[in-house]
């Protein structure tokens, strides 16, 4: 690899290229930092020296302000699988704007939207609606304290389980004040051990497949499965977060491994890309929102059964998102993935590709990766590489984060790795 200090100056030339191909960008984040701090009001999506502004998406491409075309590899962080633009789901919208869309009431797709859930995921038996993945965790657990009586929940560094359910750096000061105890993701010993040692205080042990943000790193059958023997072991609910990975089977990663969690969260694709957000599982745990029943929980939300996500989720999921659409979209990721690898492997570069299907990562690192902490501070590399797939024509998380939509192909793929072969070259 170049020295520290040639990449940053490459990194430095490198930006002010993309400002001075991206003037209308630099204008419109300009003016949104005299009304929205940084200029923005989602801190993932800045990027120095300022992020595109999107005006246009279609398919799998995007168009941004200054008139660049992009082939559209962050698919909304698993969002947007659909791509941009589906026309089964802009159908379905269109059609339930016609009928009215703030109607106050049950409506008439919200229970097939929830009979299409509990089909794919045998480990829901019931499901509630809410509005983005946060809530959907947040009300997760909260369910499961209020059920236990016991105060605590166990999660693992590195993961990302909301807004306000942060832990890439230890306990986020925005988390609610729960009482946390954190494990090490993928070790297996230590979580059953943790379990096992703290069973009277945990009220439920949160954890994802596939840590996302934490790097898009699998979790190990094993460590999964040793989780799921340790919770029943010690009647403490396990609650799988889907939200990213439910796209990986058409019952989520779970169907996948094997394993029946107490409760699953899931959000973004499920509401056919819109605002979304849901939870379900046990009948035992899940039925004390039966507003019928004297010891119930309340559960409110003007826009919990939204009726426009309602029916772009109930057309994507019943009518577009097939077994035999996500094999494809899993292939194309594994052969992104075993591309790069394969590349990096053969000319001796400290670069890896992690994930599963879909759901790709990119390092700077020869790997094995298994938690956050095997993952290098590579912050300028990222951003250099972030900005000659910008200058090739792809858009992808800047933290090496690529989730894959239907509309993309074998040619994209190919182009795609192609082009950071050219980097790491």
């Amino acid at each position: 690899m170049p020295a520290t200090t040639d990449i940053a100056e490459r990194l430095a030339d490198a930006e002010a290229r993309y400002a001075a191909a991206n003037p209308e960008s630099r204008r419109l984040h300009e003016q949104r930092t005299r009304f929205l701090p940084g200029g923005n009001t989602r801190t993932t999506i800045h990027q120095p020296p300022f992020p595109l502004t999107i005006v246009h998406g279609e398919g799998a491409r995007l168009t941004d302000a200054d008139g660049h075309e992009y082939v559209d590899f962050l698919g909304e962080y698993t969002a947007g699988i659909y791509g941009h633009s589906h026309p089964v789901i802009l159908e379905a919208i269109r059609d339930a704007l016609a009928d009215g869309f703030v109607l106050g009431a049950p409506n008439r797709y919200e229970g097939l939207l929830a009979e299409a859930i509990c089909s794919r995921f045998p480990a829901i038996d019931l499901v509630r609606f809410c509005n983005s993945g946060t809530e959907a965790n947040l009300l997760a657990l909260s369910l499961a304290r209020a059920v236990t009586g016991r105060p605590g929940v166990l999660a693992f560094a590195g993961a990302y389980h909301g807004g306000i359910l942060l832990f890439s750096d230890g306990v986020s000061p925005l988390n609610p004040p729960f009482e946390w105890l954190l494990g090490e993701y993928n070790d297996a010993g230590g979580a059953a051990r943790l379990v096992a040692e703290h069973a009277g205080e945990l009220a439920a042990v949160i954890v994802e497949p596939l840590q996302g943000a934490a790097g898009v790193i699998p979790g190990d059958p094993a460590f999964l499965s040793a989780l799921r023997e340790a919770t029943a072991a010690h009647d403490v609910p396990l609650v799988f977060d889907e939200v990213m990975t439910a796209r990986l089977a058409p019952g989520g990663a779970q169907e996948l491994l094997g394993i029946r969690p107490d409760l699953t969260t899931l959000a973004k694709f499920v509401g056919g890309g819109l605002a979304f957000g849901a939870f379900g599982g046990r009948a035992d745990l899940m039925s004390r929102f039966d507003p019928a029943r004297p010891d119930a929980l309340q559960h409110g939300g003007t826009f919990n059964q939204d009726v426009l996500t309602m029916a772009a989720g109930t057309a994507g999921l019943t009518r577009v998102l097939t077994a035999a659409a996500i094999g494809r979209l899993n292939g194309l990721g594994n052969r992104l993935r075993d591309r790069l690898n394969a590349f990096a492997a053969d000319r001796g570069v400290d670069f890896c590709s992690t994930g599963s299907g879909s759901l790709v990562g990119l390092h700077f690192t020869r790997g094995p990766v298994r938690s956050a902490a095997d993952l290098p501070d590579a912050a300028e590399l990222r951003g250099l590489l972030h900005l000659h797939m910008l200058d090739r024509g792809y858009s992808y998380g800047r933290r090496g984060f690529i989730a894959l939509s239907l509309p993309l192909g074998e040619a994209e793929i190919d182009g795609f790795a192609a082009a950071v072969e050219e980097f790491l070259s």
